[in-house]
């Protein structure tokens, strides 16, 4: 289908809104004729920052909150509609309404989205064109003729909440032969600066909705302004990400408020304290709290069905008060659990309760923070951090297919780099996150999606697509070492328990900077490259050199810190050799005999410590870790009852952070790579290649992982080990055992073919 993205962009006023000043979501109409039904009909959509869209009274809007989430003067999004099918001959409109989204992110105040330079009211830009059947074509875009009016969204806000007046509908407001004659001409609007892209990224769709589980009054402080209210608190059992769906039968102008989050405090009563940010900007804090707060406005009458479009929220509870006990039933208010339509892919379960219910749990963080991209958390920040897509990215694109998100997530990171090749921590920004918040962990998401991506699909074109900012970003680095050789300037292993981390920033930084620098220089080398690549490659071998001068102790092989963060990364990362490994491995043991077998890593150190304890023969011993019941823990999540990912391993009596994170969720992987044994690609050479190599720790009596089509599952039986395998058409590779197993005829290793396999000890 041809098409053309428009940079002919209307709105309905310039008056944007505030946050105690509400402007009203714009509704928009264009009507045109037809004396025949065209045989081919393309519409191209950008609403910044959303958009509603309906043809002839059929909503066909791609998925909630569309085109995407931007910076519209670095990109801007759009998408693409077959509209043919719903035209007819005479009158026809397309009808749009806008939301606020990232055009005018009132509640993105913490991260200075209030001072971007492009913040305006919604615009709406579009392109119709059609192919009659005897070849003729038309085409126009957004103009003059663009009727618009105030819609019944009062207030709309990403992070804030929506306000919805039901009183002000207007039916059939969609449809051809509405009367618009009392509505104004839409305005001329300058076209923000970004590059114009159609949008790659898969929809946001709804996935299932949760009914309440329990239902009890309760009353929200805030102690700090003295403010409470009471109302009804819904549990929908799991801690997620979507839109609420409001059922009500109510009398004309009953003001319904709903009031999102997480948490139960230690008083037994729901608490956001945990997801406020008003607080944070002195300049804020005379303003209400509004954060996850949804109002709805009845228009009376029969029953009214009500699910917010320009926001969404993260949690488990709902605080609903202005209903009465008998509208307070379970039908009143259910919970539209969405996300970005990434597939399935693949799946782990096993003999151990701890285990399923942790794979779960990281199965709904990924999905309660993929929205369009992935964030930090679904309801306070809804920001696209960096360090946490690189550290989960491995485990998602293991249970899900986000490949195509990931790479048009990717275009909007290289857009967001400056010349000198640095990468904000948060993308999409108006510039906050250079100065901090950034830095190789963060920024190494460049390199770790392009590399995950190249590995497991073998196309070489997200390769391609972002070579220039990687080599940028490596020469960059070199920029920043110090008389060394070394780099700290950034954040380093975050949310470590009971405070600062352990590990330095100078040795987390050097580490995954060398990292960065060895995959830029094989990627730059898969696309011929091959100068750039080997100067990237000398770069990583100077990197080694001196943190080997300077941050190993040679005599101990002890990395600086001398704690599990620091050790278990300079094992997984090449940092010590193979002859020094063993010593190097038995401190990694030391560090965590003082520690009584607890976890004593922050993000960066947990993304690597139970794969180098697995490599090592102590699978066991990572189980051990990982079920702990009590903090720093998983297993002490499991404990107090949590359903998803937390931000930190802090117990409630110590800090209360997000409770629905996704970055220590490498334990997905993990599973599915280890007890699973499904090893995609290892040697980045065919993405046809799926080794199979599984452990058997003594803690599992059985486990069983999927991957695209291809099955494991063994299980412990008759003093051995049956193991099924099925191998997914069109894969390969190898079936390999583990230290001290053998299959029945002797042998440790043989071609990866579905089949039935006895495993012994010898």
């Amino acid at each position: 289908m041809q098409y053309h993205l428009s940079d002919s962009f209307v709105c309905a006023g310039l008056r944007r809104a505030e946050w105690t000043k509400p402007v009203s979501a714009p509704d928009l109409r264009r009507r045109f004729s037809l004396t025949e039904i065209p045989r081919e009909a393309a519409l191209t959509v950008c609403g910044l920052g959303f958009y509603e869209l309906w043809v002839n009274g059929v909503r066909l809007t791609r998925g909630l909150l569309s085109p995407y989430i931007t910076n519209p003067d670095d990109v801007l999004d759009y998408d693409l509609y077959d509209i043919a099918p719903y035209l007819q001959t005479g009158e026809n409109v397309l009808a749009f309404r806008l939301g606020n989204g990232m055009q005018n992110a009132m509640g993105g105040y913490v991260w200075d989205f209030d001072r971007a330079s492009f913040r305006s009211s919604p615009v709406l830009a579009f392109w119709c064109g059609m192919i009659f059947s005897d070849g003729r074509t038309e085409d126009w875009e957004a103009d003059s003729l663009v009727r618009t009016a105030p819609s019944p969204v009062l207030w709309d806000d990403l992070r804030g909440g929506e306000v919805y007046d039901a009183r002000l509908e207007r039916a059939g407001w969609t449809l051809p032969g509405f009367d618009d004659g009392d509505w104004q001409a839409a305005q001329p609007a300058a076209a923000p600066g970004g590059e114009k892209v159609l949008c790659r990224a898969k929809p946001i769709r709804i996935e299932k909705i949760l009914p309440a589980q329990k239902i009890r009054m309760d009353v929200l402080t805030y102690p700090d302004r003295e403010e409470s209210v009471s109302g009804y608190l819904y549990d929908f059992g799991e801690n997620t990400a979507g839109v609420p769906v409001l059922r009500v039968k109510g009398e004309r102008g009953q003001k319904i408020e709903m009031i999102f989050g997480e948490y139960i405090n230690e008083d037994g009563h729901f608490d956001v304290s945990n997801i406020r940010f008003d607080f944070l900007r002195k300049e804020y804090r005379h303003l209400p709290p509004g954060v996850q707060k949804d109002i709805y406005i009845c228009r009376g009458g029969e029953e009214e069905v009500y699910m917010p479009r320009f926001t969404y929220h993260g949690g488990r509870y709902a605080l609903v008060s202005g209903v009465t006990a008998r509208q307070a039933q379970p039908s009143l208010l259910s919970f539209a659990v969405a996300h970005s339509d990434l597939g399935e892919r693949g799946d782990f379960y096993c003999s151990d309760d701890t285990l399923n219910r942790l794979q779960e749990m990281t199965r709904r963080s990924i999905l309660a923070n993929f929205f369009h991209f992935p964030t930090d958390c679904p309801h306070r920040e809804k920001n696209g951090w960096t360090a946490d897509a690189a550290l989960s990215a491995e485990a998602c694109l293991m249970n899900f297919d986000p490949s195509e998100n990931y790479r048009e997530w990717l275009l909007h990171i290289r857009k967001a780099a400056r010349p000198d090749g640095s990468l904000p921590g948060i993308i999409p920004t108006t510039g906050w996150g250079f100065d901090w918040g950034n830095g190789p962990a963060w920024d190494q998401v460049l390199v770790t999606l392009t590399e995950l991506v190249y590995r497991f699909t073998g196309d070489k074109a997200v390769i391609a697509e972002n070579a220039g900012a990687m080599l940028q970003y490596c020469r960059y680095l070199k920029t920043r070492r110090d008389e060394k050789g070394l780099l700290a300037i950034g954040l380093g292993d975050w949310c470590a328990p009971h405070g600062d981390p352990k590990a330095p920033l100078l040795l987390t930084d050097s580490v995954i900077s060398r990292d960065i620098a060895q995959k830029t220089a094989f990627l730059l080398g898969e696309i011929r490259r091959d100068g750039d690549a080997a100067e990237c490659a000398a770069l990583a071998d100077s990197l080694y050199q001196a943190i080997r001068a300077h941050l190993i102790d040679e005599g101990t092989m002890t990395a600086a810190g001398a704690c599990q963060t620091s050790q278990a990364m300079a094992l997984f990362y090449g940092i010590f050799t193979p002859q020094d490994a063993e010593k190097a491995y038995a401190r990694l043991l030391d560090f965590i005999r003082e520690q009584q077998e607890h976890i004593d890593c922050g993000v960066l150190g947990a993304r690597v410590l139970f794969r180098v304890l697995s490599d090592g023969g102590d699978a066991d011993l990572a189980l051990r870790i990982l079920k702990q019941k009590t903090a720093p823990s998983y297993g002490e999540w499991l404990e107090r009852g949590e359903t998803s990912l937390c931000e930190d391993f802090s117990p409630y009596a110590e800090h209360v952070n997000s409770l629905n994170h996704h970055f220590l969720g490498d334990i997905s992987a993990w599973f599915m790579e280890y007890f699973g044994g499904i090893r995609v690609n290892e040697e980045k050479t065919d993405p046809r290649r799926v080794d199979i190599a599984p452990l058997f720790p003594a803690g599992l009596s059985m486990a069983s992982a999927r991957f695209g089509g291809t099955e494991v599952c063994w299980m412990r039986e008759n003093g051995g080990i049956t193991l099924r395998l099925k191998m997914a058409e069109g894969k390969y590779g190898a079936l390999r055992l583990p230290a001290g197993y053998v299959f029945a005829d002797g042998r440790t290793v043989r071609p990866a073919a579905s089949g039935e396999y006895r495993i012994v000890t010898p």
